[in-house]
């Protein structure tokens, strides 16, 4: 989705954000403006975003902080230990986070990639 992400958050940011809704459509079209300035250290993948705004228009997706995105992880045995969501803060994509419900299985970005790509 863009040269300058990382291909994990990259390939997270298109598997989650749909072509065809109208918010996700423009949080898209932020994407190359997008860069990570941290990430989450307990190696879970979430990922902290630095946005060009003079580059970039925000999505209609609310003021404030609003989850724009979010996507249920199922594993191959069926059971769901998680997932991943997108947050925008004022229409500008802001971060995304992945979350883990389960103790027995590690969700990180690159299961949640995984899990995202046996979708399709």
């Amino acid at each position: 989705m863009s040269d300058s992400l990382p291909a994990d958050v990259a390939d997270a940011l298109a598997a989650v954000l749909s072509a065809e809704d109208p918010v996700h459509v423009a949080l898209r079209r932020q994407v190359p403006h997008l860069s990570v300035r941290a990430r989450c250290r307990c190696g879970c993948g979430t990922a902290y975003f630095a946005l060009d705004t003079s580059e970039a228009k925000p999505a209609p997706a609310g003021p404030g902080t609003v989850v724009a995105a979010e996507a249920r992880l199922v594993t191959e045995a069926g059971e769901c230990p998680g997932e991943v969501l997108v947050f925008t803060q004022d229409g500008y994509l802001s971060w995304l986070e992945v979350c883990s419900w389960s103790d027995d299985i590690q969700v990180t970005l690159a299961t949640a990639r995984h899990w995202l790509g046996a979708r399709s």
